[in-house]
């Protein structure tokens, strides 16, 4: 009984190792269903219901042909990288086919597309105004929505170059181009002698404000510090001035004392003086000398002094007399 088991048993494994096939990390396998094509996630699969895509980059290397305005004759180089895209299945198969190699076929089309999204635009524009990024521009906001049509992802995409196909329109476009970085060089030079001219004007009319400034200052010192000395010798003035009514107001009330006590004339230096001459030799003179301050004192003084003295040696006189009669 078992001999008969063993013979399907090893026909059904031969035909499962012959059908199915372990899934590799970098392929996408394909199934179809009503609704379209759906992903195998299972590490094993049919080979014969299904199709693994590798999913690999495809390298883009172009040279194109193309023309601008007036059939300018050009030729532009591109290169790039593209794979298949897992939200664009549907269409990578109906551009591909149901291979293996679908993403190969897929990256040619999109060749195709290029070629012509770069005729496209030469064609509108001029020679002088074409430049590489304005090409890679206008790939970039063409060829996204073209490659998800085709099933792929543009990864990277780069102009290497592009020039005129006749030599002679090369040559001149360079000299053009030397000519013109010669003339923007020349204007920055220019703009930069002007701004270096601009700008030592303005910090020289800046060190003029501050000098105006500090001139301005000093004057203001010199005028606070003359204020002040003014002042000082405004209350200096003003002092002297307030001793010397001090000292007036101290003689006026020391000669309305004399006027009122003429006696006190005998206490005066000039008659302490004159006494003690008078003392010393009978018939000597006194000199008495009077200041100029003494002297201001008026005529008032003078006259009841000189009454004194003339009292004071009448009387001593009359006593001399009298001492020689005895």
């Amino acid at each position: 009984m078992w001999a008969y088991l063993v013979g399907p048993v090893v026909l059904g494994c031969a035909a499962l190792a012959y059908e199915y096939r372990l899934r590799r990390p970098d392929c996408i396998v394909l199934s179809e269903t009503r609704s379209g094509v759906r992903v195998r996630r299972g590490p094993f699969y049919p080979r014969h219901f299904s199709v693994a895509v590798r999913r690999v980059t495809q390298s883009l290397q172009l040279t194109i042909d193309a023309a601008a305005a007036g059939n300018v004759e050009l030729r532009v180089r591109l290169a790039g990288t593209a794979a298949p895209s897992a939200a664009h299945l549907a269409e990578l198969v109906r551009v591909g086919g149901w291979q293996p190699d679908a993403g190969n076929r897929a990256a040619e089309e999109l060749k195709v597309v290029l070629q012509g999204l770069v005729k496209e635009f030469t064609e509108r524009q001029e020679i002088q105004s074409l430049t590489s990024q304005g090409i890679l521009s206008h790939l970039n906001d063409k060829a996204g929505a073209l490659a998800e049509k085709l099933g792929l992802e543009i990864i990277s995409l780069s102009v290497q170059s592009f020039e005129p196909a006749n030599p002679q329109i090369a040559e001149a476009l360079r000299q053009q181009e030397h000519a013109r970085i010669l003339e923007q060089t020349e204007k920055l030079n220019q703009q930069a002698r002007s701004a270096a001219a601009k700008a030592r004007i303005q910090a020289d009319e800046e060190i003029a404000v501050l000098e105006n400034d500090l001139q301005l200052r000093k004057a203001g010192l010199q005028t606070a510090q003359l204020d002040l000395e003014s002042r000082l010798a405004r209350e200096r003035l003003q002092e002297e001035l307030e001793r010397n009514r001090m000292r007036l107001q101290f003689e006026k009330e020391e000669l309305e004392m004399l006027k009122d006590s003429p006696e006190l004339l005998l206490l005066t230096p000039q008659a302490a003086r004159l006494a003690e001459a008078s003392q010393s030799l009978k018939n000597a003179r006194t000199i008495v000398s009077i200041s100029p301050q003494e002297l201001s004192q008026g005529p008032d003084l003078l006259r009841i002094f000189h009454s004194l003295l003339q009292k004071v040696l009448d009387s001593y006189r009359d006593q001399s007399e009298k001492a020689a009669r005895v």
